[in-house]
């Protein structure tokens, strides 16, 4: 049942900024942290994938070895980075700190989520709901991974070295790199966690599992339109490295479901 003691709206408003307030602390603290490990995260993380010694590009090198398709394997290439604005550095090193600082702190938001939701719960929802949220972290930073190590890398390559004509320089910004890098791998953790969305809309009663197979074909349609959306490079193999691990979602999705 839910809570015996009768909450007002004061009281919900306080605990909700306590809520907000210890939040706002853990991620203040991760962004500090992130911040003062800048070789590791800029050097090491981030500006990594712009290279053909990248490690998705070595796996793409031994798996052509091994298939006899030398051509699987890129051309050797290192995408310079510039800047082109007084300050621009030192405000992407805040802010990629900040966006960083959050992924980091998102297992510690998500309790505080639930941890603010869950009074107003009877007990049978408490624990559906509850699994659903402590597996939400970790397909969240399932898709982070996803993002970085595949769909980041190709759609830089593809980008970084495409040219309208040999006239034409590519000169790519330090803003644009680190605006990608950051929307595409958040964009693959939110979407990792459809399902845990269709979990909890389960046992509210607003989805069934057999909703979602009826649907199945729409479904896939939408993959499509959202792996063309997320990536940016209009090649074929980077919109289908993002579309089938998406598809592969919505059937785990249908999976968690109730079965009516």
């Amino acid at each position: 049942m839910p809570m015996a003691k009768e909450m007002s709206f004061w009281d919900h408003l306080e605990d909700l900024r306590r809520t907000l307030f210890r939040a706002a602390i853990v991620i203040v603290v991760a962004m500090v942290v992130v911040f003062l490990n800048k070789s590791i995260v800029f050097d090491v993380l981030i500006f990594s994938p712009r290279t053909s010694d990248f490690m998705l590009y070595r796996w793409m090198c031994a798996l052509g070895e091994w298939l006899k398709m030398p051509g699987f394997c890129p051309e050797a290439f290192d995408i310079p980075i510039i800047n082109i604005n007084m300050a621009a550095q030192f405000f992407t090193h805040i802010s990629t700190s900040f966006w960083i600082g959050i992924t980091l702190s998102f297992p510690y938001l998500i309790w505080e989520i639930w941890h603010f939701i869950a009074p107003a719960l009877y007990v049978h929802e408490k624990r559906s709901i509850g699994f659903a949220f402590a597996f939400s972290s970790f397909l969240f930073y399932l898709g982070v991974v996803v993002g970085y190590i595949f769909i980041f890398p190709l759609t830089i390559h593809f980008l970084g070295t495409y040219q309208v004509s040999e006239l034409v320089a590519n000169q790519i910004s330090l803003n644009s790199y680190i605006s990608m890098f950051i929307s595409l791998i958040l964009i693959m953790g939110i979407m990792f966690e459809l399902p845990v969305l269709a979990m909890i809309l389960s046992r509210f009663g607003i989805i069934t599992r057999r909703f979602l197979r009826k649907y199945r074909r729409y479904a896939i349609v939408i993959v499509l339109v959202a792996a063309a959306i997320i990536t940016p490079s209009a090649d074929a193999f980077t919109m289908l490295m993002v579309a089938i691990p998406l598809y592969l979602l919505y059937e785990l999705s249908i999976l968690v479901c109730k079965k009516s």
